[in-house]
């Protein structure tokens, strides 16, 4: 048999434990992964050997994977004896379009803990546009960011969050102070980074000020810069409250307010219809809902 066709061998070691232990959580403990990564590397296993192995809820295991486990032990036995485990696995592609900041801010520091549970995953990485949803090539997955309202697809939101206007310590000390950044004046005389992506208007509205989106001054299409702005000194931004923690936390951002607003936008997850039948995108899917609770 080509080494292409040997399943990945934590599926191999999941479908033993769970057919030991007859239990999807006690697997888990043993192999110091969640439920859910036992579920989906069960998915995989029987997507790659093409039947059903476990017949019921209590894992009574079904003729064919009674007879599969056999060749699974005898397997698994021979693979302590040898270093062949590594070389038997076999990696599945997943092509994730994500927006720019949350990758960075949210994303890529949660990455390694991904890896570990599902190693036999690659992933393939592209940029999403915000608000465009325009992505480089077609992915399995993408993280959209906007008022969510996609009728082209299938979604799950991902985060809700509230803004707060904010600049760096050196803007607030040449021209503050503001006594929470809620009245026309406050806000007339301070210079305002202005995005797409993040608009005046959200907290305008909340001040009960009826004004326009302001036309002058700085300008940013990601947010990740809009924060690198204000915390340069650029003027005051509209921060989200958890994509922005590392500038609050750091001191590079001060906010001006001690009440915050609901922003319009949210991040969302999507994908076409169809896609979550594939064990791969199921368990990225539940894995960075979970991670972003």
């Amino acid at each position: 048999m080509a080494l292409q066709h040997i399943p990945p061998i934590q599926c191999l070691l999941t479908f033993e434990a769970v057919a030991r232990l007859r239990h999807a959580g006690r697997a888990a403990d043993e192999l110091c992964v969640t439920a859910s990564a036992v579920s989906h590397r069960i998915r995989q296993l029987e997507a790659h050997v093409g039947f059903k192995l476990f017949g019921r809820s209590d894992f009574s295991l079904t003729a064919d994977g009674a007879a599969y486990l056999a060749n699974v032990r005898a397997g698994l036995a021979a693979l302590q004896a040898t270093p062949l485990g590594a070389a038997a696995q076999r990696a599945t592609r997943l092509r994730i379009a994500v927006t720019p900041t949350f990758s960075r801010v949210f994303l890529m520091p949660r990455l390694e803990l991904f890896r570990n549970v599902y190693p036999d995953i690659e992933l393939v990485l592209q940029v999403s546009i915000p608000l465009l949803d325009v992505t480089a090539e077609q992915a399995d997955l993408e993280v959209r960011y906007g008022t969510g309202a996609y009728a082209d697809c299938e979604h799950r939101l991902l985060l809700e969050e509230q803004v707060v206007p904010a600049c760096s310590p050196s803007y607030l000390n040449e021209f503050g102070p503001f006594d929470g950044f809620r009245t026309e004046a406050e806000i007339a005389s301070a210079r305002l980074i202005r995005s797409p992506l993040e608009p005046w208007g959200t907290w305008f509205a909340s001040c009960g000020i009826d004004q326009p989106e302001p036309n002058v001054g700085s300008q940013f299409n990601d947010l990740g810069l809009v924060y690198d702005a204000a915390a340069s000194g650029f003027g005051v931004a509209l921060v989200r409250q958890k994509m922005g923690a590392a500038w609050f936390e750091s001191g590079r951002l001060v906010p001006l307010s001690d009440r915050a607003v609901p922003s319009p936008h949210r991040h969302t997850i999507c994908w076409q219809p169809g896609a979550l039948e594939r064990w791969e995108c199921a368990a990225f899917a539940d894995w960075l809902v979970q991670s972003l609770r």
